[in-house]
């Protein structure tokens, strides 16, 4: 059974991370943890994709242990199948990077024991089919991914991360726990098959509703819950920085789907206005505090929330269209959705990964401190490049895709018959293509500022090119964006069986269409063709190149290059990141950031240099995280002097929490 495969498949990664834990000292110990890794997630992969493709049914799986008398319950279907497809390719490709990332760890024992636990709790999360079995993979997930981000525990930073981190995974947890307790209801059916079958009052979904955007979101990133993620996603070695950030956060939309389309029953249509809601503002908060950053990896965990914020705005539109019963509608949303998963998968995992190539290899993440390495590292320059216009969603890659099906979802908003998706859908677009206008800007400045100009600094001048292991990773994935992009209609027949099982319906098949060409619904919309236009780029291209090779003048002519007025050739008259983001802070800064810039300028005739600073301020921490904070430590103060009760005030206390606790319950019956 496929189910019981992929079940042997994470019992060898549980048996490696037992392994990694004897052996994680000796210099053996990175190419067999990786290594073997590597091999047992390609063949998940291979389980799950043969699965997905064939259009098999769902196989099944229990065994003895969990709850007495119920069991753990295992299930794949076409939704585990696709998310498992994700989690081990990401899995494959960061196992293949760390074989020579892994060389350069300085805290190896703190980094191998827990890589393969961490892919099988990921792994057993998705595939679980009860809720206690659910519950106990997540919060396993949770802890092995919270020991990577400390590995490096001796930077206070990191330190930081984690903690800011684990509160936020209990948090979620504990949402998660209360969710599937109103699911469950008071006969305790924790099955999922029995949570399928029960009914429940429109109050109480909504409440569900409210509980798993909660608990999910605050794993894949949403508004206001996102606070974490650009912590811990830095902190952690950098193939760990790209599970986390290009798998994990999938496995947090992998929940939300799993519950809500298919635990949860139809859909009420004002749900979809609460998911859109969300997901507006985190994609457009998220590419905004991208834009500030100067560290790069802080930078890409940012676009993490960007993309999750897109991801949702797909899965809301999904709602509003199946609550109407436009089950054609909601499956072009819901593939879009699904689509901008895989994509985002790929192209965050290959810019984590070269942003790691870059770390090595400089021991810099502050872009202000890089610059000129495509001279250096040309070949991570080219797959960071293909990474930076695949995010930005340029034709004909592969996040252009997913982000045009989204707007074609967006354009169907005319047919829902409630005049708040009407009139909230097109300002979700304009929100969407806001995002996508300064993600590009980002990645400009991103791939600009580390990779263009002279170095600015020793570090970036004595850049060398990264290993072949990393090389191998990071080319695999970017030549997949470009595949996925240039023949999408695979992956959207791909997904053919993921919504029909969750909408009951699918798009058209596309492989067939002419020039390989998709067709979002109906044959009146637009269509586009990634290979068309990968054909007239390629040609335009080499022919642009062949005329100027050809015809252009092979005189050598000298002559002083325009200086923009700084005849200074030092590095630090070039643009940097700040530079960059100067107009965005300007203009949206003020309301969103705080900002304030500081000059402080010398009188005439002091010799002292002027200096420039900006402050900018999270306002989502300042009003809801810094208050909260206070409070338990306001709290903490008060009702310490109850750890030095005597006996008998401690029996009393209880005697009388006891009595309150039953008066509560005899008012509530």
């Amino acid at each position: 059974m496929p189910a019981a495969l992929i079940l042997y498949c994470v019992g060898a990664l549980l048996a490696l991370a037992i392994l990694a834990a004897g052996i994680a000292r000796r210099r053996v110990a990175t190419p067999i943890i990786y290594g073997t890794s590597l091999v047992v997630t390609l063949a998940i992969l291979t389980v799950v994709l043969s699965e997905l493709l064939a259009g098999a049914q769902p196989s099944s799986i229990t065994l003895p242990l969990g709850l007495p008398w119920i069991g753990a319950h295992f299930r794949l279907d076409a939704l585990s199948a696709f998310f498992l497809a994700v989690v081990s390719l990401g899995a494959a490709a960061a196992s293949l990077f760390a074989l020579g990332y892994g060389r350069h760890e300085s805290e190896p024992a703190r980094v191998l024991p827990f890589f393969p636990a961490f892919l099988a709790a990921m792994n057993l999360v998705v595939l679980a089919d009860d809720a206690f079995t659910f519950l106990l993979s997540w919060e396993f997930m949770s802890l092995t991914s919270w020991a990577l981000v400390v590995a490096h525990h001796h930077n206070r930073d990191n330190l930081r991360a984690g903690y800011i981190y684990l509160l936020m995974a209990s948090f979620g947890t504990l949402m998660l726990l209360f969710t599937f307790g109103m699911l469950a209801g008071p006969d305790g059916g924790y099955a999922f098959a029995t949570i399928r079958e029960a009914s429940r009052s429109p109050e109480l979904a909504a409440l569900v509703l409210a509980f798993v955007l909660i608990g999910t979101g605050s794993k894949a990133g949403l508004v206001p819950l996102h606070v974490w993620l650009p912590l811990a996603h830095p902190a952690a070695p950098s193939h760990v920085s790209a599970l986390m950030s290009g798998v994990m956060t999938k496995v947090a939309v992998y929940a939300f789907i799993r519950i809500v389309f298919d635990l949860l029953g139809p859909p009420e249509w004002w749900w979809s206005m609460v998911v859109l809601a969300l997901g507006g503002i985190t994609a457009v908060l998220g590419v905004l505090y991208a834009l500030m950053q100067h560290d790069l990896k802080r930078l890409l965990a940012y676009h993490t929330v960007e993309n999750i914020g897109i991801i949702f705005i797909g899965l809301g539109l999904a709602l509003a269209f199946q609550a109407n019963g436009l089950g054609w509608a909601a499956a072009l949303a819901l593939t879009a959705a699904l689509f901008h998963v895989f994509n985002h998968s790929l192209f965050k995992s290959l810019l984590f990964f070269g942003s790691g190539a870059v770390l090595t290899s400089t021991g810099e993440r502050d872009m202000e401190h890089l610059g000129g390495l495509i001279r250096f590292m040309p070949q991570t320059a080219f797959v960071f490049l293909v990474g930076s216009a695949a995010i930005s969603a340029l034709p004909p890659l592969n996040g252009f895709v997913s982000e045009w099906m989204t707007f074609q979802a967006i354009f169907l908003s005319p047919e829902l018959p409630q005049w708040g998706l009407r009139l909230l859908i097109p300002a979700i677009g304009a929100m969407l293509a806001l995002s996508a206008a300064l993600a590009a800007a980002c990645f400009v400045k991103a791939f600009g500022v580390s990779f263009l100009g002279r170095p600015r600094s020793a570090a970036a001048e004595r850049a060398r090119e990264t290993d072949s292991f990393s090389l191998a990773a990071m080319f695999a994935f970017a030549g997949l964006c470009l595949v996925a992009g240039v023949l999408p209609g695979f992956v959207i027949d791909g997904l053919s069986p993921v919504t029909q099982s969750l909408i009951g319906d699918h798009m058209p098949m596309q492989a067939a269409r002419p020039f390989l060409s998709i067709t979002p619904a109906i044959q009146s919309h637009n269509s586009y063709s990634g290979l068309l236009i990968f054909i007239f780029v390629t040609i335009a291209a080499s022919l642009g190149a062949y005329f100027i090779r050809s015809f252009a003048s092979h005189k050598v002519r000298r002559s002083p290059a325009w200086d923009c007025g700084f005849p200074d050739t030092s590095p630090v008259t070039q643009y940097t990141a700040g530079s960059f983001a100067q107009p965005i802070r300007r203009v949206f800064g003020t309301m969103i950031f705080h900002a304030r810039e500081h000059v402080a300028m010398p009188r005439p005739g002091d010799t002292q240099p002027a200096r420039f600073s900006v402050t900018l301020r999270d306002l989502v921490w300042d009003v809801f995280y810094a208050p909260i904070g206070v409070a338990v430590s306001f709290a903490a103060t008060r009702f310490n002097h109850l750890q030095f009760l005597t006996i008998r005030r401690y029996l009393g206390l209880v005697f009388f929490a006891l009595v309150f606790l039953l008066l509560v319950l005899a008012v509530w019956q």
